[in-house]
């Protein structure tokens, strides 16, 4: 709607002509000179300005500035040196000369307005009530340095192709090159700020922050960007508050009490240097400090810090300022103004600097008259001061642009007959504003500065800031010490850099202020986001079991792999426990002890029977089997010994294959001692030859035979799919389980079924043995061998699949020890018993005696 009014205006002075004082503007602009090609200006004279009460029975009345901006006189002398530097150098422009036309804008939406349409219009000298409807030659406007009039200005000139300049109109809005095609800037967008002051907060780890904003398109737009930037970078926003300099008292007083009630000790001032002595004035009346304040480019290295009242509430004060350079030259062209000039926008300087009066026709004040002998050379303010030209370099390079621009514009190598213009390249008449336009958006030049100049697709310049501290000096006077860079075209994790030098903080503390919602969570836990508050509030939530969080803050706990489990702090993983029967634990000796001790039964009753082998209990027993079985017994007792220990591919195979062939000579045996009993039961019968069918080669051989057949068994169980290590980690959470897994189930149960089935056999036969006529019948302790002995497996069974990790290894061991100890004392130790204790009995009769059948 802005625009429309504008545009609408605008085209009803050129077609209807009134009068100029229709639009309200001054007769002459603040400052002129004409020159074949004339560069337009508006800057802010004037800091304050008040608007009158019109009656439009008469017209439109004028506007009255007031309050002289120092620091913008200084920028519009930049202006008027570099025009006058370039009309003295030949190879810029030569034979042209540069006029302008200058006026002052006091910050003024309004008044930047008409002062665009003044240029436009060719409000000159020779201005007349009848006509305004002149072309102006005006080919470019350097300014406004604000951004809502920028604004106001870009879319008001930008239909009309005509170029704008700015040296410190920051908007991000104004890189929308479809509502201002026509705006460019020698100061990077506020989008570039925006972010560098999110990774400044960012960097020291302040995530709980306060923000403030000037009530206008600069401080809404910027603060808004940050907002954007800060929730990127994981920062919180506690409080976001806009204000103006006209805004009431109390509105500003209410500011006052939620920064003053903020738990955020680190407040980031998107703020308009104009704009925020407001705001410090009422802090400074409560005593409001320990603040650490993140400025924006526009109050950082601007805002006066000669103000005592500001010093306690600033120091510390940290943020981004526009490069400084230095001008040859220009110091010496601000101080060569002297009383005598024209202008009268340079007397009211005068009479600002000196607090005097210059003579006048007119009535003289109260006030001191200027002696006219005065030196600005002697005199230090902001208008003197060309130690920091940080937008004054910045419309230094704007006026070296536009001339680059019509440079190559007006040189004859540019001009090709029937492309882009005439073929001469005198008439300059012909040019048009449009041709600047597309000069700038392909310029590129050096500065004397040494500074490269270009303007993106944007119209922005490079993004390159320097970081400002607030620092006290040796006289206790406040300085703005350079503490970093920050260049916008390097990689992400290098673009924010520090200097090697002492950042001093809110109230001159040594230790970097902490500004954080919750602290932050140490390792070993997770954060966990408060219900209903912003994500920087959160609760420390330790990691569970064989999870991990290895840095600080961490939103999610790490599983650990497979193999490693949390340490106690759950900050880093280790090795799981590995757990196996090994050694030198007690359950491992208790176990190794029994098998030795079994091992030692056996020899030790080996010896017996061998020492007493030709007596009748001995050979009555078949001293062959009971040797063999022995033998078998023995060899049950070391298997024992392959479960213990940590599995390896070897010891898995020995141990099944091993305790499968040895219980199966075993059982064998045992099988055979039986047959021979009923055997010789049937010998003894009038007419059986039946001890010839199953003698002593008989008896070998069926023990081979059926080893022969677990043999067999084992080698196609190895060879399809054998037992191998096995890391279970599926009982324990905490521990590695280190164990045998037995590869074919098949082969496993096939191997210990047939254990099974021969030992059923030989406690049938048994049975049906137990009770012949013999006073010595060894089928009755042969049965009760083997009843343990099947006791035991079935009991083990569900034992072993219920026994958690190495107690699954002892019952196999515990079980195949029961069952050798019960096989070796019910058979051979009522055989040693007499032969020790009852030698009486050992006799050939008493072995043939027959006892009764009951």
């Amino acid at each position: 709607m802005r625009f429309l009014y504008t545009w609408i205006l605008f085209t009803q002075v050129r077609a209807a002509d009134p009068p100029c004082s229709l639009l309200g503007l001054p007769n002459l602009p603040e400052l002129s000179k004409d020159g074949d090609v004339l560069i337009g200006g508006i800057f802010s004279f004037h800091v304050k300005w008040d608007q009158t009460t019109q009656v439009f029975t008469s017209g439109p009345q004028q506007s009255k500035c007031k309050g002289l901006n120092l620091r913008e006189l200084q920028n519009v002398q930049t202006m008027l040196f570099a025009i006058e530097e370039i009309n003295n150098r030949t190879d810029i422009l030569p034979g042209l000369k540069l006029g302008y036309r200058i006026y002052d804008s006091c910050g003024s939406v309004e008044i930047t307005t008409r002062a665009s349409l003044s240029l436009v219009n060719e409000n000159g000298k020779n201005i007349s009530l009848k006509s305004c409807s002149k072309p102006d030659t005006v080919q470019a406007i350097i300014g406004e340095p604000s951004s809502s009039p920028s604004i106001a200005l870009s879319a008001t000139v930008g239909p009309l192709h005509i170029p704008v300049v700015s040296p410190l109109a920051t908007c991000a809005c104004l890189s929308n090159k479809k509502k201002y095609p026509s705006f460019f800037r020698t100061v990077p967008s506020d989008y570039y700020q925006s972010r560098a002051l999110a990774k400044l907060v960012r960097h020291f780890g302040w995530t709980w922050v306060g923000a403030v904003c000037s009530n206008n398109d600069y401080g809404n737009n910027g603060l808004n960007e940050f907002i954007i930037a800060a929730k990127e970078e994981g920062i919180c926003v506690e409080y976001s508050k806009a204000f103006f300099r006209t805004d009431p008292r109390e509105k500003i007083l209410k500011l006052v009490e939620i920064i003053k009630a903020s738990t955020s000790k680190v407040v980031v001032a998107f703020v308009a240097y104009t704009d925020f002595g407001f705001l410090l004035k009422e802090m400074a009346l409560q005593n409001m400090t320990g603040f650490q304040w993140i400025g924006s480019e526009s109050w950082i290295s601007s805002l006066n810090p000669s103000i005592v009242q500001w010093q306690d509430l600033l120091i510390g004060s940290m943020g981004f300022a526009i490069p400084k350079a230095q001008i040859k030259g220009l110091w010496d062209f601000l101080t060569k103004l002297n009383a005598a000039s024209d202008a009268a926008i340079f007397k009211e300087l005068w009479e600002t600097i000196f607090d005097c009066k210059l003579p006048t026709q007119e009535t003289v004040d109260t006030k001191e008259i200027c002696k006219g002998n005065e030196s600005l050379s002697q005199v230090q303010n902001l208008y003197t001061d060309a130690s920091e030209l940080r937008v004054a370099n910045n419309v230094y390079k704007a006026v070296y642009a536009v001339a680059h621009a019509l440079h190559n514009i007006y040189s004859c190598s540019k001009w090709q007959s029937g492309k882009e213009g005439p073929t001469a390249c005198a008439n300059i008449t012909d040019n048009k504003p449009w041709h600047v336009l597309n000069e700038l958006k392909k310029l590129y030049f050096i500065t004397t500065t040494g500074e490269v100049v270009y303007f993106d697709e944007n119209g922005d310049p490079a993004a390159r800031y320097e970081l400002v501290n607030w620092q006290k000096d040796k006289d206790g006077k406040i300085e703005f010490v350079k503490v970093g860079f920050y260049d916008a075209s390097l990689n992400t994790d290098l673009q924010l850099s520090f200097n090697n030098i002492s950042i001093s903080w809110a109230h001159n503390e040594s230790q970097v202020p902490v500004s954080v919602c919750s602290p932050s969570c140490p390792l070993g836990t997770r954060k966990a986001v408060q219900k209903g508050r912003p994500i920087c509030c959160f609760d420390c939530i330790p990691c569970a079991e064989g999870e991990i969080s290895n840095i600080t803050d961490s939103i999610t706990c790490i599983t650990c792999p497979p193999e490693l489990w949390s340490n106690d702090k759950r900050d880093t993983c280790v090795l799981k426990l590995v757990e196996f029967l090994s050694f030198e634990e007690i359950m491992g000796i208790i176990l190794v002890s029994f098998s030795l001790l079994g091992v030692l039964f056996t020899i030790c009753i080996a010896v017996i029977f061998f020492k007493h082998k030709d007596t009748p209990i001995v050979r009555a027993n078949n001293s062959e089997l009971s040797f063999l079985l022995l033998l078998s017994l023995t060899l049950c007792f070391l298997c024992s010994l392959t479960f213990i220990g940590q599995p390896s591919e070897w010891s898995c195979m020995l141990r099944h294959t091993a305790f499968g062939t040895t219980f199966v000579l075993c059982i064998s045996c045992v099988l055979g001692k039986t047959v021979v009993v009923l055997m010789a039961f049937r010998a003894t019968l009038p007419g059986s030859n039946v001890m010839k069918w199953f003698g002593p080669p008989q008896q070998r051989l069926s023990v081979l035979a059926f080893t022969l057949v677990q043999v067999i068994i084992c080698v196609l169980w190895l060879t399809i799919s054998p037992p191998f290590p096995y890391k279970n980690m599926n009982y324990y959470k905490e521990k590695i389980i280190l164990e045998c897994h037995v590869g074919s189930v098949i082969g496993f149960w096939a191997v210990l079924g047939y254990i099974g089935l021969l030992a059923l056999l030989c406690f049938i036969l048994a049975f049906l043995a137990r009770k012949l006529p013999d006073n010595f019948n060894e089928a009755k302790f042969i049965t009760f061998s083997i009843l343990i002995f099947c006791a035991v497996w079935i009991t083990f069974i569900p034992a072993y699949f219920s026994s958690p990790g190495k107690f699954t290894v002892a019952v196999e061991i515990f079980a195949i020890l029961t069952s050798s100890f019960g096989l070796l004392f019910c058979i051979f130790v009522p055989k040693c018993y007499i032969i020790m204790l009852k030698p009486d009995k050992n006799t050939k009769k008493q072995m043939m005696g027959k006892a009764s059948v009951k």
